[in-house]
């Protein structure tokens, strides 16, 4: 588990095959690991959070359509690159901010905190239990082979990913499909969660000062919860070219 590995190697383990910068040179991904969160579940502060999100989008969308907004636009082409149809598949940003309008879902405090972050911040973000979690996260293009572990009408159901789609996965398998389209319920957040990693996911235009600020407005909301709580995070990039 990743608990057997300290934070700091699990961040620097942590690696984004070459074939994802060909799709997107300009891509990158903030991984920030957050230990020692007291449990709880949803509670008027994440309440508040998800108010004041929901507020930004209505205010975001009274200027442009939601496929208009920039780094909605940026994601929906990327996902063309690899195959997927945005207009059905849609990433976890967009399908946030469309949801927002009408109300975000109310999961659990973790979930609820990273969820307002995504959509005041327009960035799609992602929430994995690492006491769930094995190894270091590393992001590939599927062979379609991969299994992936999901939910039809309450059924557990396992899916191949598609050949050639970016997954995020542990040591364990996939723990989201279509870089930020779905994730697993292996590794998923819960009221009892205290461990957490989150991925933030990055494409021009979107600058990284605001990526920064996004990641800095997660982990203060997440240390206002106790004195306790430890962050940690990097960015990962393409290479330079020499």
């Amino acid at each position: 588990m990743a608990s057997s590995q300290s934070t700091s190697n699990l961040l620097e383990s942590a690696h984004i095959d070459p074939q994802i910068f060909e799709l997107r040179p300009d891509y990158r991904a903030l991984l920030m690991v957050v230990e020692r969160i007291p449990p709880g579940p949803s509670d008027d502060s994440s309440e508040a959070l998800l108010q004041g999100a929901e507020s930004r989008v209505k205010e975001l969308l009274s200027k442009q359509p939601v496929t208009e907004l920039p780094h909605i636009a940026a994601w929906r082409e990327t996902y063309k690159t690899f195959g997927a149809k945005p207009q059905k598949t849609r990433n976890s940003l967009e399908a946030l901010t469309r949801r927002a309008e009408s109300g975000l879902p109310r999961v659990n405090r973790l979930t609820d905190i990273y969820n307002a972050i995504s959509v005041k911040h327009q960035i799609p973000l992602g929430g994995e239990d690492l006491d769930k979690y094995v190894g270091s996260p590393f992001l590939v293009r599927a062979t379609g082979q991969e299994q992936f572990q999901t939910f039809s009408s309450g059924e557990p159901q396992m899916e191949l990913a598609a050949p050639g789609e970016p997954i995020w996965c542990d040591e364990a398998g996939i723990t989201c499909r279509r870089w930020n389209w779905r994730q697993g319920p292996r590794t998923a957040l819960a009221d009892e969660t205290t461990r957490v990693l989150f991925i933030l996911d990055a494409l021009e235009p979107l600058s990284d000062e605001a990526l920064e600020r996004a990641a800095d407005e997660l982990a203060m909301e997440l240390t206002r919860l106790s004195p306790e709580v430890r962050t940690a995070s990097r960015i990962i990039r393409a290479p330079v070219s020499a």
